[in-house]
């Protein structure tokens, strides 16, 4: 799995996914520090990365916006602010998430990550 970080995560969690075996990158590493969401996505999607975020409200409309305009994505992955943080303490929390999902298929899917850990 190809996974584009959004702003909000810093690169601590990419490490930590990087050292589970995903292809992880922040959106500042992949040089769209600052750019609206619908080129992050855009650009994700022609690089053949998912995208993780918590940004529910634009990336619903943006990758509902371009699946519906004959354009497609990688899939974007939601990690509720609520579900899980994006301190260090909580990087073993979204990494197991991600990793539960890393092998299904995501492609113009938007979906919300489960924390593992809970009952």
């Amino acid at each position: 799995m190809k996974l584009l970080l959004d702003e909000m995560y810093p690169a601590g969690l990419a490490l930590a996914l990087r050292e589970r075996g995903i292809d992880a990158v922040t959106v500042a590493e992949f040089g769209f520090a600052g750019r609206p969401d619908a080129d992050v996505l855009a650009g994700a999607a022609d690089q053949g990365y998912t995208v993780l975020t918590e940004n529910v409200s634009d990336f619903a409309r943006i990758s509902g916006e371009r699946v519906v305009g004959g354009a497609h994505h990688r899939g974007v992955l939601i990690a509720l602010s609520s579900r899980f943080s994006r301190r260090p303490a909580g990087y073993s929390a979204i990494v197991a998430a991600i990793v539960a999902v890393a092998t299904d298929q995501l492609d113009d899917r938007l979906v919300y990550l489960e924390r593992r850990d809970r009952t």
